[in-house]
């Protein structure tokens, strides 16, 4: 998919990120992966992001990250595929060839791996990324890894492929200088955990859409609450946010890494054989599966 295509994907529905299957011995799992991968695919998610932050990158090997990617594209049909990539510079330059050999469609730029890091430094590593391939590339700014509106800019004036910016930081004013400062240069993701509870304020700030992990589990419900965002359906919005998503955000917030692992907990809950974490995180405890079970309730498969 050409740079432009994706931008259009990306910014045109809602997006998701799968949970990584792993079996008993914690490997990479590609049958039941593509299982889910495939029952997502279903819905309408205008593009799905392999092995990204709720697919556990973190925790992967670079030699694994184009594995989950491709067996993404083999289940996905029609759906595009964007490539979780990270770490220093030189790993990440490397995941990038890789994962666009294994037919991703786009990569995600997570940040990278635990030092800070001044503006022309960000702005090294992102170049050197986005000259490394010919897909686009959407930088996430969370963490260590926080790009100042004038970087963002010098970056889009060199790099063509540069498509997309996500943030999973939550400082509002400075986003809504950025998406005035470029306009539609870029696709605008937003991407703070549970990005439900903090899409209505996005969207203000002139985001173009953002990326639901209860996807993985609750796809229709998921669609419900954007189909109605969009439409301004504030009340429903209301009810679903009072209905699951602040259940679900108590239930999250008991452990550090539950963002992620209780995204996983529901996905085996609908019936797929998604496996465990991996440490560092840890799985929810049984009375916790039985708390997921209750918020999700109807909406099991």
């Amino acid at each position: 998919m050409d740079p432009q295509s994706l931008k259009a994907a990306l910014g045109s529905g809602l997006l998701s990120f799968p949970v990584t299957a792993f079996d008993a011995d914690g490997a990479f799992a590609p049958d039941p992966f593509k299982a889910h991968v495939d029952w997502l695919a279903g819905y309408p998610a205008s593009a799905l992001f392999a092995a990204g932050g709720t697919g556990e990158m973190f925790s992967l090997t670079p030699d694994e990250i184009p594995q989950v990617v491709g067996a993404a594209k083999e289940a996905a049909g029609d759906t595009p595929i964007v490539a979780g990539c990270g770490y220093g510079t030189e790993i990440a330059v490397g995941i990038a060839k890789a994962v666009e050999k294994a037919g991703a469609d786009g990569i995600l730029l997570l940040p990278h791996y635990l030092t800070e890091a001044p503006q022309d430094g960000l702005a090294a590593h992102v170049r050197a990324v986005c000259n490394a391939v010919g897909i686009g590339v959407t930088i996430y700014n969370r963490g260590v890894s926080r790009y100042h509106p004038d970087t963002v800019a010098q970056l889009c004036d060199e790099l063509p492929n540069l498509v997309g910016f996500k943030d999973g930081a939550g400082e509002v004013g400075k986003m809504r200088q950025l998406t005035a400062k470029m306009g539609d240069r870029l696709v605008y993701l937003g991407g703070l955990p549970t990005a439900e509870v903090f899409a209505e304020a996005y969207l203000a700030a002139g985001f173009s859409t953002y990326s639901s992990a209860v996807f993985n589990f609750v796809p229709r419900l998921a669609i419900e609450f954007y189909d109605k965002l969009q439409a301004g359906d504030r009340a429903r919005c209301e009810e679903i946010l009072n209905d699951f998503f602040y259940p679900f955000l108590q239930l999250r917030d008991r452990k550090a890494g539950y963002a992620v692992a209780a995204i996983k907990a529901g996905v085996r809950l609908q019936g797929f054989d998604a496996g465990p974490v991996r440490p560092p995180l840890t799985d929810l405890t049984d009375e916790e599966m039985g708390i997921l079970r209750d918020i999700i309730g109807t909406e099991a498969r």
